[in-house]
């Protein structure tokens, strides 16, 4: 089902939960003693001479080879169906994801990364730079340099050594310091990267959709949907700008816009955070990205491999929530919703039921729906991000309460979710009381499309059959009876659902 595959040669493995890989090594003959530096009895044993120290030794950065970009070939994320975007982009950028070995590598305000890293040094009290560096989401040698400039300011000090690793404490001057400077921001986590890269990360992975009946029949497998819904829904999807879900309530909208992202079947790489100006905005949000079940050898751990994200806000999404959002306990900044759904698909549900007009949601985006781009606000400045992301307007209310007709021009895709046919009723009822157990006589289906059109809804909505299975069962179980979905039960579940006028 893959629309935008790639392959690329593999990286050797970096894990950030495995010191003592490829990448965390800083081998023996790297290390600068210090006099008050207490070391215990040396390992004279000779080791083979890794790629890792020749590079080393010869002045290039080690964690730079002669290998592809990072993780985009068959089994390197441990699921055959999820692969790379962007071949040819990201291939621009390999050397941009691969573990920087020296603070330079970043990209970031030097000032960032010696601020998070004195903090944690704080907070650990006593921790080997190994340690330290993982919990950075950095190469150990990375550490090693950034904290003997530290050392040579009397931030730090050294307390020995635990294997290969130097053991590190902040001095009172560095503790003064820290304390300071957590003043304007206490964040502790992964280095962020640059927002140049994450520019160009984002953009190499504009999707790439080959989409016909039999894909969408896949992704939306688990829906009933009429073929020729799916072949307006195609063109929708594989298009361009935003879409524009209508039609009455319980026919499926919300159903169908979170299912669209399953047309992609690819990773994309989300930052943990990224710097601007000296602030860092955290990214990557755990409740709405979905990490690939194993990342990708080689990758920079500051960024993390994901499902391509679906974003849903419904009645609560206000204006507020579309620009960064200031946390006074952590001193960082919160992404936005549209930020944390690029190269995935936001979902505006109920849409004209928020506080914001449907005027001012478009309105604040017609900039970067043509472009691309938006702009954020950051301490009175703005800056610009990038936006490359499906949006989808789902609605039940009528289009003309909405918007008038230079509103809908500017949304080019319109695909009205309306009633299901008989058939597609009979088999989403199938389907909820096989799921459910529950057992349906003779002539309870009919009886309950009958009702639907002459005292119910006035047509089949597909919400229509799991509410009565759910209703069913809760009599059945109030009344310690088999559930049982007879033309009784219909009536008396009918009866209890809608309301009566009086």
């Amino acid at each position: 089902m893959d629309q935008s595959t790639s392959t690329a040669e593999q990286l050797p493995e970096f894990s950030p939960a495995q010191p003592g890989g490829a990448w965390y090594d800083r081998p023996a003959d790297t290390a600068v003693l210090e006099p008050d530096v207490e070391v215990g009895p040396a390992d004279t044993t000779p080791e083979p001479e890794s790629d890792w120290e020749r590079r080393f030794d010869a002045g290039l950065d080690p964690a730079v080879g002669d290998q592809g970009p990072p993780g985009a070939q068959e089994g390197a994320t441990g699921d055959p169906g999820a692969t790379a975007p962007g071949e040819q982009e990201l291939a621009s950028l390999e050397s941009r994801l691969r573990p920087p070995a020296l603070p330079e590598g970043l990209g970031i305000n030097p000032a960032v990364l010696e601020d998070i890293l004195l903090r944690q040094i704080v907070v650990d009290v006593r921790n080997t730079t190994t340690a330290v560096a993982a919990k950075l989401h950095v190469t150990a040698n990375l550490v090693d340099v950034a904290v003997q400039a530290m050392r040579d300011r009397n931030l730090v000090e050294y307390q020995g050594m635990d294997g290969r690793s130097y053991v590190v404490s902040p001095t009172e001057a560095g503790r003064a310091h820290a304390a300071q400077r957590s003043s304007e921001c206490r964040y502790m986590g992964p280095v962020p990267v640059s927002l140049g890269l994450y520019h160009d990360v984002v953009r190499a992975q504009h999707p790439s959709l080959h989409l016909d009946r039999e894909i969408l029949t896949e992704a939306f497998a688990d829906l009933v949907i009429a073929d020729d819904l799916l072949d307006e829904l195609g063109p929708a999807i594989h298009g361009d700008g935003a879409m524009f879900l209508y039609g009455p309530p319980g026919t499926g909208k919300s159903s169908v816009a979170e299912r669209i992202v399953r047309a992609h079947s690819d990773y994309v790489l989300i930052p943990h955070a990224i710097e601007v100006e000296g602030q860092i905005v955290a990214v990557f949000d755990p409740t709405l990205h979905t990490p690939i079940p194993q990342q990708p050898p080689g990758l920079d751990p500051r960024w993390v491999a994901c499902e391509r994200p679906a974003v849903i806000a419904g009645g609560e999404l206000h204006a507020g929530m579309l620009d960064l959002a200031f946390e006074p306990d952590s001193g960082v900044y919160l992404a936005p919703l549209q930020l944390k759904a690029n190269n995935g698909i936001f979902v505006i549900d109920d849409f004209g039921r928020q506080s914001a007009s449907p005027e001012e949601l478009l309105n604040r985006w017609i900039v970067p729906l043509d472009r691309g781009i938006d702009y954020l606000t950051l301490m009175g400045r703005k800056f610009e991000v990038p936006f490359d992301l499906k949006v989808v307007l789902s609605t039940n209310m009528q289009p003309a309460k909405l918007g008038d007709d230079a509103f809908f021009r500017r949304i080019h895709s319109k695909v009205f979710v309306g009633a299901c046919a008989d058939a597609e009723f009979d088999e989403i009822l199938r389907r909820v009381t096989e799921a459910k157990g529950i057992r349906v006589e003779p002539g309870a289906a009919d009886h309950l499309r009958d009702f639907a059109r002459t005292q119910g809804d006035g047509e089949l909505r597909a919400y229509l059959p799991g509410t009565v299975c759910k209703l069913a069962s809760s009599i059945a179980s109030y009344l310690g009876t088999e559930p049982v979905l007879t033309a009784d039960m219909v009536d008396r579940v009918m009866s209890l659902y809608f309301t009566r006028d009086f």
